[in-house]
């Protein structure tokens, strides 16, 4: 069975020191899910300039469906600098006001949400007024639904604060972060962030009422939080080249597996193989 999933955010290209590569948070996710064997929606914005048209065929390339992403034309394509440090970590300087910023919510986009078997959001894809209205009200359909609803946190300054952290884990069933977010979020969601960050956690789960809270911990693995308790998964070995898109591909293959209704030692195992997986090759998707 091939589950449908509704992507809404950020797609867009990023711009490293040797050449611009596929990106975006939701975009990688996206791909990734579909990879995977999701039949994956991806609701988002391009504009009408070459970026944009490279950009949908990356997207089909990968199996994404690409018929509820916008082609505007008084907005540009996404773009991100990035740069990586000496342990391959990426420093991002994301573009303002682009395409995926200003997609508008219409009856197509409706239907598929309302057809849907997930919904995944960022905060980073709120960032736009309009693709925040189009998000919040996707969210509503799939909540009165009961469709799960994942958020992948993805914090990017100076794009969000407190207000749009709280807002948007009240509007999840499933959140995800990683253990660099944990304190922002914490702070933003008046928790005590100098307990164990497991305890943070259950803490978060709780005062949201989330089916569950995952964090992954970069080369140290993954803690997921449900009701049943507490499951830790230590990190896959592998040599890392490049870290980016790694916990994107991470929440595609938790979403499927939390779809196909895997254990959660079987999803946090195969979500951290994934994403060891892209560490050990240059960007995101593959090429």
């Amino acid at each position: 069975m091939s589950y449908r999933i509704v992507a809404m955010g950020d797609g867009l290209w990023d711009l490293f020191p040797d050449g611009p590569r596929f990106g975006g948070a939701t975009a990688n996710y996206a791909c990734h899910a579909s990879i995977l064997g999701g039949e994956v929606f991806m609701v988002s914005g391009v504009g009408k300039d070459e970026r944009g048209r490279e950009l949908l065929e990356v997207y089909q390339k990968h199996g994404v469906n690409t018929q509820l992403i916008q082609r505007l034309d008084e907005y540009p394509t996404g773009t991100v600098t990035v740069e990586l440090t000496e342990r391959g970590l990426p420093t991002f300087t994301i573009g303002e006001n682009a395409a995926w910023d200003n997609w508008v919510w219409n009856d197509e986009i409706e239907q598929k949400v309302e057809s849907a078997d997930a919904l995944y959001f960022g905060t980073l894809g709120q960032r736009g007024k309009s693709a925040r209205a189009g998000i919040r009200q996707a969210l509503k359909i799939a909540i009165a639904s009961q469709i799960p609803c994942i958020l992948d946190i993805n914090l990017r300054a100076p794009f969000y604060d407190d207000i749009l952290i709280r807002e948007s884990i009240a509007l999840c069933s499933v959140l995800k972060l990683s253990d660099e977010e944990l304190e922002p979020v914490a702070k933003a969601c008046e928790v005590n962030s100098s307990i164990r960050d497991t305890a943070v956690l259950v803490e978060l789960r709780s005062k949201f009422q989330l089916d569950l809270v995952v964090m992954t911990r970069g080369a140290e693995g993954a803690v997921l939080i449900s009701e049943k308790g507490v499951v830790e998964q230590p990190g896959v070995p592998t040599k890392v080249v490049d870290t980016v898109g790694a916990g994107d591909s991470f929440t595609a293959s938790m979403t499927l597996d939390l779809l196909c209704a895997k254990d959660y030692f079987e999803i946090l195992g195969n979500a951290c193989k994934v994403a060891a997986k892209v560490c050990s090759h240059a960007g995101a998707v593959p090429q």
